[in-house]
């Protein structure tokens, strides 16, 4: 193993940076001659909007200018576009109102952003702001999910009946109808997956800067993928060449997904420096994240699973409500569709599968990817079900699994709902984690907390997830209105070290060092030489940023492309200064070597040479050491694991202890496995925070958000969760990309959900507790227990 290679537990190069303090985010940045702008959002979930009175505000000290959306719309500023398109069940495209991206007309949910005030410092535009004069017409309002498509409901949008966005199938019906038909048993479960706030640690903030002898704007922003906010904003919103914008995402703090999307105040800011001849700056504050950053799941599902009458899974149907909040956001459409129907196979056989997803406007805050997006939400239906039936049929939640489980004899499996699982051993992980987490021992542990007054639960949950959305021409024929692909330029220079150009962009992911490792992997540079360059598109050709756990699948698979480019030029600059055939020469640790002798060149020395041609084949090759490729995968990877959960609940207070935790996963291969053990330990415990705490919650009347601060919205704390039991399983790599790699970054949180909810629900089957929804909280728990309790005594 090459030091500081694949494999090797590296510490994080960034973590200096960022634990002296030294990061350089958004806010962090300050240009020459600098105005703020503060943005009036509206209090009311639904309300005509009928004249905005600036005068006052104009008026006020400090205040440069006041934009409306009547005055972006006369600029001819275009509205926030999706970037995925959906078709209804009878080839009618899904409704795509616009998105404005200050309000015209109407607001659509408190939040939805009414004017801009731009002025001298942050606290004089908010001054400004507050002198804003809005006529408002209140009208009703709908939030509720299972509300929106009601008959009656207040309509969000006009041209969207009974607010549905689109009404969308996936799978074979009819063959689901007949397995249905002959099943030996069905169990059916109802379920709500709650809505959350992503709750980044760094809110979001923009910079729009103009420069008039280029004619040329320059946006910062805290974004997971500047390039497609260059491709969205450029092209529709503000209709600019790409040449004429640059973007650039500096150190961001954490995303989840919330920061992947094309956002209102990015053209905002970009349009008005033009506008106001100064840099204009935004930073929200944590209240306003809450109410213009985009939410994550909020689905209401019905779900029948059809068996045999040994077990064996026949059929699964599926009916989602999916709520897709006051307008499309940039990936909204994709989340309740591909992302979710595809994945609902699980890691089971089960031969039918049909999924129906109608998709509701609503007068909330949008609605799009949050870690995981869309694959926690399969998981959660598949194994409440799984664990739902096992209970019901008397059957042990293990063996109904090993019954059902894809055998890795089966690879390359295809699923009834179009994906192909290329590797896996699902079997192999799931006796492992039983053995980590001493399942046998469980019982023994269920009578000892009984004697403390505690209910003992166990939860079982395998989960599978799609990652790296790929490839781009099937992307395309589904919806998708970008490409999927990622670029990387691998550049030596004279001395020996190397620049990474990459498209991805690290946001927690530890690119600075996992990639890092790669290219001393690959090329025989120590870490320390490699510099990792991300998120600026004026040094990065293109790319198409991080989610989705593509960093490594994708991204690092472009750094292999483009380091086979730098070997292959290397070989013959080697041939030529050690005057041999290039097939004789050989490279291995960082060196280029005639095969069979001692005679052999460093690729320093192969570096210099490139940018130093004296001795070298001017006839045949360029000078220079740079290479770049693009890679678009062929499929998706599948990481998949088995999480255990170990629950005790107070039988007085119902309040729920994590007593145990155990994940294995396998990732394919682990290029850092301390940098994966972080990944899999932030994602269960968000997992954990839905299942147990996190709940955004609306006013069902007003349409307020009623949990719109941390003193209302529950966050997980550190005395939520235990000290987490993680392993890999690295005996079954991707089979289709060059380093066998799958993508860590959200399994901890598509699997614990269900763990933990099982291990609720198992604790409490003696009060005849079936199903409770997310979160499981203390008097959630408490009233399911008096409830029956109460019913049994009648």
């Amino acid at each position: 193993m090459v030091e500081n290679g694949i494999g090797a537990r590296v510490r994080r190069k960034e973590d200096f940076r960022f634990l002296t303090g030294q990061g350089t985010y958004t806010d962090d940045m300050n240009r020459p001659g600098q105005a703020h702008v503060f943005l009036l959002r509206s209090p009311h979930a639904h309300a005509r909007l009928k004249k905005i009175d600036a005068r006052q505000a104009l008026a006020a000290p400090g205040v440069i200018a006041v934009i409306t959306g009547a005055d972006l719309e006369a600029a001819g500023v275009g509205p926030l576009p999706c970037g995925w398109q959906i078709f209804n069940k009878d080839g009618t495209p899904a409704h795509e109102p616009p998105h404005p991206v200050l309000a015209v007309g109407r607001v659509r949910h408190v939040g939805d952003p009414v004017a801009a005030v731009i002025a001298e410092t942050r606290a004089l535009a908010r001054d400004g702001a507050e002198k804003l004069v809005v006529d408002y017409d209140p009208l009703p309002s709908v939030t509720a999910t299972a509300q929106a498509a009601k008959a009656g409901a207040p309509a969000v949008h006009d041209g969207a009946p009974n607010n549905v966005c689109f009404d969308w199938h996936f799978g074979d019906a009819a063959a689901v109808d007949q397995a249905f038909a002959k099943a030996a048993h069905v169990t059916t479960i109802d379920l709500y997956n709650n809505r959350l706030v992503a709750n980044a640690i760094e809110p979001r903030a923009a910079i729009g800067e103009y420069d008039p002898a280029a004619d040329r704007h320059t946006l910062y922003t805290a974004s997971q993928n500047p390039h497609v906010i260059r491709l969205l904003m450029g092209a529709y919103v503000l209709k600019l060449p790409e040449a004429k914008l640059r973007v650039v995402s500096p150190d961001v703090g954490g995303g989840f997904g919330s920061k992947i999307y094309h956002y209102a105040e990015e053209a905002l800011v970009t349009w008005a420096a033009k506008k106001v001849g100064r840099p204009v700056k935004w930073t929200a504050d944590r209240s306003e994240s809450f109410i213009s950053d985009a939410q994550g799941r909020d689905h209401v599902t019905h779900a029948e699973l059809a068996l045999d009458k040994s077990g064996k899974f026949l059929a699964l149907r599926v009916q989602t409500t999916a709520n897709l909040g006051g307008y499309l956001s940039t990936f909204s459409t994709a989340i309740p569709t591909y992302l979710y129907a595809t994945l609902l196979a699980g890691l089971y056989t089960t031969p039918a599968i049909y999924c129906g997803v109608k998709a509701v406007f609503t007068n909330t805050v949008p609605v799009d990817a949050y870690r995981g997006a869309g694959r926690p939400e399969a998981c959660f239906v598949v194994e409440r079900l799984v664990e739902k039936a096992a209970q019901e049929m008397g059957l042990d939640k293990t063996e109904i699994r090993r019954k059902n489980f894809v055998p890795k004899s089966a690879m390359p499996y295809q699923t009834p709902v179009a994906l192909q699982y290329d590797s896996g051993d699902f079997i192999t992980h799931m006796e492992a984690a039983l053995k980590l987490a001493d399942h046998g021992g469980a019982e023994k542990r269920r009578a000892d907390a009984k004697k403390r007054g505690k209910l003992l639960g166990v939860g079982l949950s395998t989960y599978i997830e799609a990652c790296g959305i790929a490839p781009s021409n099937v992307a395309g024929a589904l919806g998708a209105r970008a490409g999927l692909y990622e670029s990387a330029e691998v550049r030596f220079h004279p001395t020996g070290t190397v620049t990474l150009f990459t498209g991805s962009h690290s946001h927690g992911q530890s690119h600075e060092t996992t990639f890092a490792q790669l290219i001393a992997e690959g090329l025989g540079v120590p870490i320390e030489n490699v510099e990792v360059v991300h998120g600026d598109t004026d040094r990065i050709a293109f790319g198409m940023g991080t989610y989705g756990s593509r960093s490594l699948p994708v991204g690092g698979s472009a750094i292999v492309k483009a380091m086979d480019k730098i070997v292959a030029k290397g070989k013959k600059i080697a041939a030529h200064m050690l005057e041999a055939a290039e097939a004789d020469i050989e490279f291995k640790n960082g060196t280029f070597r005639v095969a069979g002798t001692d005679k052999g060149l460093s690729i320093g020395q192969i570096a210099f040479s490139a940018y130093v041609p004296h001795n070298f084949p001017l006839e045949t090759v360029e000078p220079g050491l740079d290479e770049t490729a693009f890679y678009d995968p062929k499929n998706f990877t599948f990481p998949n694991g088995t999480h255990i959960c170990e629950v005790e609940v107070d039988e007085d207070t119902g309040a729920v202890q994590l007593t145990r935790f155990v994940a294995v996963d396998d990732f394919g291969r682990i290029i850092n496995p301390m940098v994966v053990e972080g990944q899999v330990h932030g994602g269960i415990v968000q997992g954990v925070g839905q299942a147990l705490v996190e709940d955004c919650i609306y006013d069902p009347t007003s349409g307020q958000l009623v949990t719109g601060s941390y003193m209302d919205y529950c966050m997980p704390k550190a005395d939520l969760v235990p000290s987490f039991q993680v392993a890999t399983n690295e005996g079954a790599p991707c089979t289709h990309n060059p380093l066998g790699v799958k993508g860590c970054g959200e399994a901890g949180t598509i699997g614990a959900g269900a763990a933990v909810i099982n291990a609720v629900v198992d604790a409490l089957k003696g009060f005849g507790v079936t199903h409770m929804d997310m979160p499981a909280t203390p008097e959630k728990i408490w009233r399911a227990m008096h409830g029956k309790a109460a019913k049994a005594a009648e």
